[in-house]
């Protein structure tokens, strides 16, 4: 079966768009200057010299730590083939996941396991997100994360919402350890139609490794496009920008909780970042939940049906702006008419 995404589908692009997390502020404009410059005639460097400089002065680590990827789910292909290559046993994953995580491990015969201590002590590949996605939480591995990977394991953190939190403090606690990291920016920037991405490597990682790692990429696995995208996310403008954004994405999920509380959805709690989870009432869901879907697709509005990430029932919502929350409530209220919901 394919993965499931939200976004753009087969009716083209949707004029209110809540089934995606990314940054409703933008494109950054930073970044859409960047991306009008780019040399779209000219091979990028191969090597990303330059744009590794950057974005290992961005986050304060060397260089070499830096793997440029085409796209957090190209790198999560690539790193579980890395791992299952190495000797990995199985992989672990949260609760409620990104479905990439398990479709890559199944594509190469990794046994998928349940959360637990003992899965976490073993070989293997190891998912979490920071914030976790579809709920938005803490993950609740990372006490067990503060202690010394063993031997034969590889612990990834997408940290694709991480610049998303609205609530102050650290996305990736401090004090875990042997952690790679996954970044992806376009999401941050409002612009993920541009596919680029980059994964940092924990220390105590050999070179030989990381070099591994790199050669399972084609070459030039990001393009003009994408290299500019990435460059712009490294430059004050565009981190000033997203800044700004969060503020105005902080008071439109006040909004934005409010309106589905008053539709008589259950928001689910403990959400950190732009984006959260309701459950619709009992009666719209089921079999009528996907005709609901549908006939507010239809109306220019798309929700996230949560089914695929084990939260029947559930839609996840990103946070949008006051004028398209009112077509939500518009489209809500005209397609449980046509269900014959009064």
């Amino acid at each position: 079966m394919s993965p499931i995404h939200g976004g753009t589908d087969a009716l083209g692009v949707p004029a209110h768009d809540f089934s995606t997390n990314r940054n409703a502020c933008g494109p950054c404009p930073a970044a859409l200057q960047a991306l009008a410059q780019a040399h779209a005639a000219q091979y990028p460097d191969p090597q990303y010299t330059a744009l590794r400089a950057r974005l290992a002065l961005l986050h304060g680590v060397a260089a070499d730590a830096i793997i440029v990827a085409a796209s957090a789910s190209e790198f999560i292909h690539r790193i579980t083939m890395h791992a299952a290559r190495e000797g990995a046993a199985m992989a672990s994953l949260p609760a409620h996941h990104y479905g990439d995580y398990a479709h890559a491990a199944r594509l190469w015969r990794l046994p998928l396991a349940a959360r637990d201590g003992a899965a976490e002590a073993g070989a293997g590949l190891h998912w979490a997100c920071a914030p976790s996605s579809p709920l938005g939480q803490p993950e609740d591995i990372w006490p067990c994360w503060s202690q010394p990977a063993p031997a034969g394991a590889w612990r990834v953190i997408d940290c694709a919402y991480a610049p998303l939190r609205l609530e102050p403090g650290a996305a990736v606690p401090d004090g875990v350890c042997d952690a790679w990291q996954l970044w992806t920016p376009n999401k941050a920037l409002g612009m993920t139609g541009v596919r680029a991405a980059y994964a940092i490597a924990p220390a105590g990682v050999s070179r030989d490794e990381i070099g591994a790692l790199r050669a399972l990429a084609p070459s030039w696995p990001v393009g003009a496009h994408g290299e500019a995208m990435l460059t712009a996310w490294t430059t004050p403008a565009a981190q000033q920008w997203l800044a700004q954004s969060l503020q105005s994405l902080s008071g439109w999920k006040a909004l934005q909780t409010s309106l589905v509380q008053r539709l008589g959805w259950q928001v689910l709690p403990g959400s950190l970042a732009n984006y959260f989870v309701a459950r619709w009432p009992q009666a719209q869901q089921g079999a009528a939940m996907p005709q609901l879907l549908d006939r507010l697709r239809a109306q220019g509005v798309k929700l996230r049906d949560c089914d695929s990430f084990g939260l029947p029932g559930c839609v996840r919502m990103g946070v949008l702006a006051p004028a398209s929350q009112d077509a939500l409530q518009t489209a809500w209220q005209q397609a449980r008419k046509d269900h014959g919901i009064l």
